[in-house]
Protein backbone atom coordinates (compact mmCIF):
# COMPACT_ATOMS: atom_id res chain seq x y z
CA UNK A 1 0.00 0.00 0.00
CA UNK A 2 1.34 3.43 -0.99
CA UNK A 3 0.71 5.80 1.87
CA UNK A 4 2.68 8.73 3.26
CA UNK A 5 6.32 8.11 2.40
CA UNK A 6 9.71 9.69 2.97
CA UNK A 7 8.58 11.08 6.30
CA UNK A 8 5.66 13.01 4.78
CA UNK A 9 2.96 13.77 7.29
CA UNK A 10 -0.43 12.71 5.93
CA UNK A 11 -2.97 15.45 5.33
CA UNK A 12 -5.69 12.77 5.43
CA UNK A 13 -5.61 9.57 7.48
CA UNK A 14 -8.52 7.14 7.38
CA UNK A 15 -8.50 4.15 9.73
CA UNK A 16 -10.79 1.08 9.73
CA UNK A 17 -13.61 3.04 8.13
CA UNK A 18 -16.97 1.32 7.74
CA UNK A 19 -20.47 2.35 6.73
CA UNK A 20 -23.54 0.15 7.01
CA UNK A 21 -27.16 0.78 6.08
CA UNK A 22 -29.05 -1.79 8.12
CA UNK A 23 -27.70 -5.15 7.00
CA UNK A 24 -26.05 -3.67 3.89
CA UNK A 25 -22.33 -2.96 4.17
CA UNK A 26 -21.51 -0.07 1.83
CA UNK A 27 -17.89 0.37 2.96
CA UNK A 28 -15.60 -1.66 5.19
CA UNK A 29 -12.01 -1.98 6.37
CA UNK A 30 -10.84 1.19 4.63
CA UNK A 31 -7.44 2.37 5.86
CA UNK A 32 -5.71 5.01 3.75
CA UNK A 33 -3.11 7.73 4.35
CA UNK A 34 -2.68 10.56 1.85
CA UNK A 35 0.33 12.91 1.98
CA UNK A 36 -0.11 16.58 1.16
CA UNK A 37 -0.22 17.57 -2.54
CA UNK A 38 -0.70 14.03 -3.79
CA UNK A 39 -3.24 13.42 -6.58
CA UNK A 40 -5.21 10.24 -5.93
CA UNK A 41 -7.56 8.60 -8.42
CA UNK A 42 -10.45 6.57 -7.02
CA UNK A 43 -11.87 3.87 -9.29
CA UNK A 44 -14.48 1.13 -9.08
CA UNK A 45 -17.76 0.03 -10.58
CA UNK A 46 -21.05 1.62 -9.54
CA UNK A 47 -21.87 0.55 -5.99
CA UNK A 48 -18.26 -0.31 -5.16
CA UNK A 49 -18.08 2.15 -2.26
CA UNK A 50 -16.32 5.11 -3.87
CA UNK A 51 -19.05 7.66 -3.28
CA UNK A 52 -19.70 6.36 0.24
CA UNK A 53 -15.99 6.84 0.98
CA UNK A 54 -16.04 10.42 -0.35
CA UNK A 55 -19.29 11.22 1.45
CA UNK A 56 -17.83 10.13 4.79
CA UNK A 57 -14.74 12.30 4.33
CA UNK A 58 -16.82 15.35 3.43
CA UNK A 59 -19.37 14.86 6.21
CA UNK A 60 -22.33 13.96 4.01
CA UNK A 61 -22.41 10.53 5.69
CA UNK A 62 -21.48 9.56 9.24
CA UNK A 63 -19.26 6.46 9.45
CA UNK A 64 -20.59 3.45 11.36
CA UNK A 65 -17.08 2.90 12.71
CA UNK A 66 -13.52 4.03 12.17
CA UNK A 67 -11.80 7.43 12.23
CA UNK A 68 -11.02 10.20 9.76
CA UNK A 69 -8.19 12.60 10.56
CA UNK A 70 -7.58 15.77 8.56
CA UNK A 71 -4.29 17.44 9.44
CA UNK A 72 -4.34 15.42 12.70
CA UNK A 73 -7.81 16.70 13.62
CA UNK A 74 -10.52 14.09 14.12
CA UNK A 75 -13.33 15.05 11.74
CA UNK A 76 -15.25 11.78 12.01
CA UNK A 77 -18.97 12.51 11.80
CA UNK A 78 -18.57 16.30 11.75
CA UNK A 79 -21.19 18.27 9.76
CA UNK A 80 -20.19 18.97 6.16
CA UNK A 81 -20.22 22.75 6.71
CA UNK A 82 -17.67 22.50 9.51
CA UNK A 83 -15.50 20.17 7.45
CA UNK A 84 -15.57 22.66 4.57
CA UNK A 85 -14.49 25.45 6.92
CA UNK A 86 -11.48 23.34 7.98
CA UNK A 87 -10.20 23.21 4.39
CA UNK A 88 -11.89 20.29 2.60
CA UNK A 89 -13.88 21.14 -0.49
CA UNK A 90 -15.83 19.13 -3.03
CA UNK A 91 -17.04 19.30 -6.61
CA UNK A 92 -19.98 17.13 -7.69
CA UNK A 93 -20.58 15.17 -10.90
CA UNK A 94 -23.37 17.57 -11.84
CA UNK A 95 -22.10 21.16 -11.71
CA UNK A 96 -23.42 23.07 -8.68
CA UNK A 97 -23.68 26.54 -10.19
CA UNK A 98 -26.23 29.37 -10.43
CA UNK A 99 -27.41 29.01 -14.06
CA UNK A 100 -28.97 32.48 -14.35
CA UNK A 101 -25.87 34.33 -13.12
CA UNK A 102 -22.67 35.17 -14.96
CA UNK A 103 -19.40 33.32 -14.48
CA UNK A 104 -18.07 36.26 -12.47
CA UNK A 105 -21.14 36.47 -10.22
CA UNK A 106 -21.01 32.71 -9.59
CA UNK A 107 -17.36 32.95 -8.62
CA UNK A 108 -17.72 36.06 -6.46
CA UNK A 109 -20.60 34.49 -4.52
CA UNK A 110 -18.47 31.38 -3.92
CA UNK A 111 -15.61 33.62 -2.77
CA UNK A 112 -17.89 35.55 -0.42
CA UNK A 113 -19.30 32.33 1.07
CA UNK A 114 -15.79 30.95 1.57
CA UNK A 115 -14.81 34.10 3.48
CA UNK A 116 -17.72 33.89 5.89
CA UNK A 117 -17.11 31.52 8.78
CA UNK A 118 -20.80 30.79 9.15
CA UNK A 119 -21.61 30.36 5.46
CA UNK A 120 -23.73 32.66 3.32
CA UNK A 121 -26.12 33.51 6.19
CA UNK A 122 -23.38 33.72 8.79
CA UNK A 123 -22.88 37.46 8.35
CA UNK A 124 -25.61 39.03 6.26
CA UNK A 125 -24.15 42.51 6.70
CA UNK A 126 -21.00 41.66 4.73
CA UNK A 127 -21.44 42.61 1.06
CA UNK A 128 -21.06 39.81 -1.46
CA UNK A 129 -19.10 42.04 -3.82
CA UNK A 130 -16.44 43.03 -1.31
CA UNK A 131 -13.01 43.98 -2.71
CA UNK A 132 -11.47 40.78 -1.34
CA UNK A 133 -14.18 38.56 -2.85
CA UNK A 134 -13.89 40.33 -6.21
CA UNK A 135 -10.10 39.96 -6.22
CA UNK A 136 -10.30 36.26 -5.36
CA UNK A 137 -13.01 35.65 -7.97
CA UNK A 138 -10.93 37.34 -10.67
CA UNK A 139 -7.80 35.41 -9.66
CA UNK A 140 -9.62 32.08 -9.79
CA UNK A 141 -11.25 32.86 -13.14
CA UNK A 142 -7.77 33.54 -14.52
CA UNK A 143 -6.37 30.41 -12.85
CA UNK A 144 -8.97 28.20 -14.57
CA UNK A 145 -8.52 30.01 -17.90
CA UNK A 146 -12.16 31.05 -18.30
CA UNK A 147 -11.69 34.82 -18.41
CA UNK A 148 -13.22 35.07 -21.90
CA UNK A 149 -16.49 33.80 -20.38
CA UNK A 150 -16.39 36.18 -17.39
CA UNK A 151 -19.65 37.91 -18.28
CA UNK A 152 -21.40 34.90 -19.86
CA UNK A 153 -24.50 33.52 -18.15
CA UNK A 154 -23.65 30.12 -16.72
CA UNK A 155 -26.54 28.35 -18.47
CA UNK A 156 -25.04 29.36 -21.83
CA UNK A 157 -21.59 27.91 -21.14
CA UNK A 158 -20.14 24.94 -23.01
CA UNK A 159 -20.12 21.84 -20.81
CA UNK A 160 -16.35 21.91 -20.34
CA UNK A 161 -16.36 25.54 -19.22
CA UNK A 162 -19.24 24.80 -16.87
CA UNK A 163 -17.10 22.09 -15.28
CA UNK A 164 -14.19 24.49 -14.91
CA UNK A 165 -16.45 27.06 -13.28
CA UNK A 166 -17.83 24.47 -10.85
CA UNK A 167 -14.38 23.26 -9.83
CA UNK A 168 -13.12 26.84 -9.61
CA UNK A 169 -15.98 27.66 -7.23
CA UNK A 170 -14.83 24.75 -5.03
CA UNK A 171 -11.26 26.08 -5.10
CA UNK A 172 -11.96 29.79 -4.58
CA UNK A 173 -11.71 29.42 -0.80
CA UNK A 174 -8.20 27.90 -1.02
CA UNK A 175 -9.00 24.42 0.35
CA UNK A 176 -6.11 22.13 1.19
CA UNK A 177 -7.96 18.97 0.16
CA UNK A 178 -10.33 18.76 -2.81
CA UNK A 179 -12.56 15.83 -3.75
CA UNK A 180 -13.74 15.71 -7.35
CA UNK A 181 -16.61 13.47 -8.49
CA UNK A 182 -16.30 12.44 -12.15
CA UNK A 183 -14.59 15.63 -13.38
CA UNK A 184 -14.75 14.50 -17.03
CA UNK A 185 -18.36 13.25 -16.94
CA UNK A 186 -20.29 14.64 -19.90
CA UNK A 187 -17.13 15.97 -21.55
CA UNK A 188 -16.30 14.94 -25.12
CA UNK A 189 -13.30 12.74 -25.86
CA UNK A 190 -11.70 15.66 -27.70
CA UNK A 191 -12.02 17.98 -24.68
CA UNK A 192 -11.34 15.75 -21.69
CA UNK A 193 -7.54 15.91 -21.64
CA UNK A 194 -7.42 19.66 -22.21
CA UNK A 195 -9.93 20.17 -19.40
CA UNK A 196 -7.95 17.99 -16.99
CA UNK A 197 -4.71 19.73 -17.93
CA UNK A 198 -6.26 23.04 -16.89
CA UNK A 199 -7.76 21.61 -13.69
CA UNK A 200 -4.63 19.80 -12.53
CA UNK A 201 -2.37 22.74 -13.37
CA UNK A 202 -4.61 25.03 -11.31
CA UNK A 203 -4.70 22.64 -8.35
CA UNK A 204 -0.94 22.13 -8.38
CA UNK A 205 -0.45 25.90 -8.49
CA UNK A 206 -2.42 26.17 -5.24
CA UNK A 207 -0.73 23.06 -3.77
CA UNK A 208 -4.06 21.30 -3.24
CA UNK A 209 -4.23 17.61 -2.38
CA UNK A 210 -6.72 15.90 -4.71
CA UNK A 211 -8.89 12.80 -4.59
CA UNK A 212 -10.87 12.33 -7.79
CA UNK A 213 -13.44 9.66 -8.59
CA UNK A 214 -13.22 8.71 -12.26
CA UNK A 215 -14.44 5.96 -14.60
CA UNK A 216 -12.19 6.96 -17.51
CA UNK A 217 -9.03 4.86 -17.12
CA UNK A 218 -7.10 7.01 -19.60
CA UNK A 219 -7.68 10.03 -17.40
CA UNK A 220 -6.72 8.07 -14.29
CA UNK A 221 -3.54 6.73 -15.90
CA UNK A 222 -2.43 10.17 -17.05
CA UNK A 223 -3.28 12.37 -14.06
CA UNK A 224 -3.21 10.28 -10.85
CA UNK A 225 -0.02 9.89 -8.82
CA UNK A 226 -1.73 7.05 -7.03
CA UNK A 227 -4.91 5.01 -7.54
CA UNK A 228 -7.29 3.42 -5.02
CA UNK A 229 -9.42 0.65 -6.52
CA UNK A 230 -12.70 -0.09 -4.76
CA UNK A 231 -14.70 -3.31 -5.02
CA UNK A 232 -17.53 -4.53 -2.80
CA UNK A 233 -17.05 -1.67 -0.35
CA UNK A 234 -13.34 -2.02 0.26
CA UNK A 235 -9.98 -1.13 -1.30
CA UNK A 236 -8.60 -4.04 -3.32
CA UNK A 237 -5.55 -2.22 -4.73
CA UNK A 238 -3.56 0.85 -3.75
CA UNK A 239 -0.45 1.96 -5.61
CA UNK A 240 0.83 4.07 -8.47
CA UNK A 241 -1.47 4.38 -11.46
CA UNK A 242 0.60 1.80 -13.31
CA UNK A 243 0.61 -0.65 -10.39
CA UNK A 244 -3.11 -0.42 -9.73
CA UNK A 245 -4.30 -0.42 -13.33
CA UNK A 246 -2.04 -3.39 -14.14
CA UNK A 247 -3.30 -5.34 -11.10
CA UNK A 248 -5.00 -8.52 -12.44
CA UNK A 249 -7.82 -8.25 -9.91
CA UNK A 250 -8.50 -4.65 -10.86
CA UNK A 251 -8.54 -5.58 -14.54
CA UNK A 252 -10.89 -8.48 -13.93
CA UNK A 253 -13.32 -6.70 -11.60
CA UNK A 254 -13.15 -3.03 -12.63
CA UNK A 255 -11.41 -2.06 -15.85
CA UNK A 256 -12.13 -5.13 -18.00
CA UNK A 257 -9.86 -7.30 -20.13
CA UNK A 258 -6.16 -6.59 -19.85
CA UNK A 259 -4.81 -4.61 -22.76
CA UNK A 260 -1.59 -5.72 -24.44
CA UNK A 261 1.35 -4.04 -22.80
CA UNK A 262 -0.57 -3.11 -19.64
CA UNK A 263 -2.52 -0.03 -18.66
CA UNK A 264 -0.28 2.38 -20.50
CA UNK A 265 -0.16 0.57 -23.82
Amino acid sequence: MKEAVNGDKPILAVRDLEKTFGSVVAARDITVSVPAEQTVGVIGANGAGKTTFVNMITGHLTPSKGTILFEDKDITGMPSREITQLGISRSFQVAQIFPTLSVFDNMVIAAAVARRAGGLLGNVTTPVHSPDAIAEADATIDLFQIDRYRNTTASQLPQGVRKLLDIGMAVVGWPRLLLLDEPTSGISIEEKFDLMNVVMSALKTRKITVLFVEHDMEIVARFADRVLAFYDGTVIADGTAHETLDNPRVQELISGVRKPGGAHA
